[in-house]
């Protein structure tokens, strides 16, 4: 694409392709630049619009190769750049391929375990909840729970552990051992409510790969494998996803200096990114939980800062929508055909 195309257009050709990348090209197709899903992420997180040149975010020194080179020393590269695809160059820098390395998402299944959080009370949905527990709650026409497992079965994993306390039954009598899934469904059963992060303190053995946690009340189209890929580019601890909300303020904010007014904004509007309950951690990090007490995410990235070890924060731009009052859940009906059919 030429370096003018707007980051917009980026994300369209991105999401359309299964290469994760976009080459930004110049006359006589002269590489100028590349553009992965981390650098439009990492413009998001900068306050970018998407309608700026796609110039603005690209990587004007990517990691490149001869068309010359052998495929195994080109794979060795990817290796130690933890890089999954390098464009190809003859000696005036003009683009003649690209080399990718095999990594679709349905091309095998993943080590990686998934942590699927299904014990809260869901005291919001009341009445909804008083003979449901909320992830089994039906949105469109099968449970929440079995979307968002669904979701993680296409990008290829099948390792998950479920956490349950409320109503734990009917959870396990739905996904058993999740065999009619072709995947391995093992439970954390919470005698006491342990929070988002103290349910890991329940894992029968720590994992030797990313750890992925996800709150079980939440309808999103996440790409989990941009998600591994951006944290593992950052050789991050942990990585929090986030998402934008706004926020106007209902009345005209007056600046001042002592006495003096400086300015007036008129119901301004105010951004913030807020977890968005989706959490990749390493093995070291489930060292920080207490063993059965309540613990949250947020107190075990105060932790990991307070260690100085590397945090991260993935911006979700996909669909995402936490079901925790009654219009999220009528909401999520009126949407979910359309998003997921």
């Amino acid at each position: 694409m030429a370096p003018v195309a707007s980051i917009r257009e980026a994300i369209r050709i991105l999401d359309k392709s299964a290469m994760q990348i976009v080459l930004v090209v110049g006359k006589s197709n002269r590489l100028l630049g590349t553009v992965t899903d981390g650098d439009i992420r990492r413009g998001i997180l900068k306050g970018m619009s998407l309608d700026e040149p796609v110039h603005r975010i690209m990587n004007q020194e990517p990691t490149v190769a001869s068309i010359e080179e052998s495929r195994e020393i080109i794979l060795a590269a990817m290796h130690r750049t933890r890089l999954r695809h390098i464009p190809l160059i003859d000696a005036n820098r003009c683009v003649k391929g690209l080399e990718l390395l095999d990594e679709l998402i349905q091309s095998h299944n993943r080590e990686n375990r998934v942590v699927l959080m299904a014990g809260g009370l869901g005291s919001r949905l009341h009445p909804l909840t008083d003979e449901c527990p909320k992830p089994m709650l039906k949105v469109g026409n099968k449970p929440l729970l079995e979307t968002i497992l669904e979701n993680f079965i296409e990008y290829g994993f099948c390792r998950f552990y479920i956490s349950v306390n409320y109503m734990a039954d009917i959870v396990k009598s739905h996904f058993g051992d999740g065999s009619n899934w072709g995947v391995d469904i093992d439970y954390l059963h919470e005698d006491q409510r342990l929070g988002t992060a103290g349910a890991l303190s329940l894992l029968p053995e720590k994992p030797t790969e990313s750890l992925l946690v996800m709150n079980g009340d939440l309808l999103t189209k996440v790409n989990f494998k941009q998600l591994l890929d951006f944290h593992s580019e950052h050789r991050a601890c942990a990585t929090m996803c986030v998402r934008e909300y706004d926020f106007q303020v209902p009345y005209g904010v007056v600046k001042i200096d002592d006495h003096r007014i400086v300015s007036i904004d008129e119901k301004p509007v105010q951004r913030f990114f807020v977890n968005a309950g989706i959490y990749v951690l390493e093995p070291e990090a489930l060292d920080l939980i207490s063993q059965n007490t309540y613990f949250d995410m947020p107190t075990l990235f105060e932790k990991l800062i307070g260690l100085k070890k590397e945090t991260t924060v993935f911006p979700i731009r996909e669909y995402w929508l936490d079901i925790g009052h009654l219009a999220d859940y009528n909401r999520a009906n009126g949407e979910y055909q359309d998003i997921f059919s």
